[in-house]
């Protein structure tokens, strides 16, 4: 039996293969996924499970503090692991740090997304959030963007923002960061949203025509981050149906309010991985809500698996 650690298979990882990986796992027989998510206050601990015949099964567990970071000392806010089971035996094939599946997942499956739905002629990338996604998404997308020649950041608290900017900086990567959000918006091609919030902080009469929106950080019920005037404006895709459809408040609370229906989620990553039309202009908006599922874990997991 593997365990594998974040030190340990970090540095042997990059977002190519990930995101490779992710599309090809998408080409094989449907997943059974299921998830379990318990909350306290702004607390969560969410479980996910996966079965995909002839790949593998999996189950990732991982607790959600967001204020780990402002103690002293700091402590991470994503924590947990990720066990996979043989698909032939049942038998427990590896134990892996589930901050280091969930880092590569996420990003994965966003660059993923954008590989497929946005233009590749983009020269500015804009991400709203200062944390660990927000770094992760940097990288990744500088890797699998040749074409992108700018990066800026906003956050609320502007000197979050700045602390990660230096942080590239100490790599010689520069990376600008923004005071004003709208202005932001207005000259970016890609706009990756990673917060926390609860109310929207991006709004579509700022985005322009063409851009690509990675919608990220709502992973709850009542946790959602564009506006309903972008719901409207763009075209909408999700990485599963499954694990966004009723489960995430970027598309439950548009649609209780009669903004948003099923049939207006035009394709999911079943259907752009296997053939099914993305983005059919280089003026429209193509907005992809990341949502997650232990499916995109599992195949996460084994390419670490298979890397280490």
């Amino acid at each position: 039996m593997q365990v594998i650690s974040f030190e340990q298979a970090d540095p042997l990882l990059n977002w190519t293969e990930t995101a490779d990986a992710i599309e090809a796992g998408h080409r094989l027989k449907e997943a059974q996924i299921g998830d379990l998510l318990l909350t306290e206050g702004d607390k969560s601990l969410l479980s996910r499970g996966a079965w995909i015949d002839g790949l593998g099964i999996a189950l990732k567990s991982v607790t959600v503090f967001p204020e780990n970071p402002a103690k002293k000392p700091p402590q991470p806010s994503v924590q947990g692991a990720m066990l996979i089971f043989d698909p032939q035996n049942g038998a427990l094939r590896s134990v892996i740090d589930g901050p280091l599946v969930t880092k590569w997942k996420t990003a994965g499956d966003s660059v993923l997304g954008a590989r497929i739905l946005a233009r590749k002629d983009v020269q500015t990338y804009l991400v709203i959030g200062a944390g660990t996604v927000a770094e992760s998404l940097i990288d990744a997308y500088r890797e699998v963007f040749p074409s992108l020649q700018r990066f800026v950041i906003w956050n609320r608290t502007i000197e979050k923002a700045q602390k990660l900017a230096d942080a590239f900086a100490q790599k010689g990567v520069e990376v600008e960061v923004a005071a004003d959000l709208e202005n932001a918006v207005r000259t970016a091609d890609i706009i990756s949203t990673a917060t926390m919030s609860k109310s929207p902080v991006l709004k579509g009469e700022w985005v322009q025509p063409g851009s690509h929106i990675d919608l990220i950080g709502a992973y709850r019920p009542d946790m959602r981050e564009a506006d309903d005037d972008l719901i409207r404006k763009g075209r909408l895709f999700v990485d599963a149906r499954e694990t966004t459809i009723g489960e995430i408040g970027e598309l439950i609370i548009p649609m209780q309010s009669g903004i948003l229906n099923e049939a207006d989620i035009l394709g999911d990553f079943r259907d752009l991985c296997n053939g099914g039309t993305g983005r059919r202009s280089e003026e429209e908006i193509t907005i992809f809500k990341n949502g997650g599922g232990a499916h995109l874990d599992l195949m996460t997991g084994l390419m670490i698996s298979d890397k280490v």
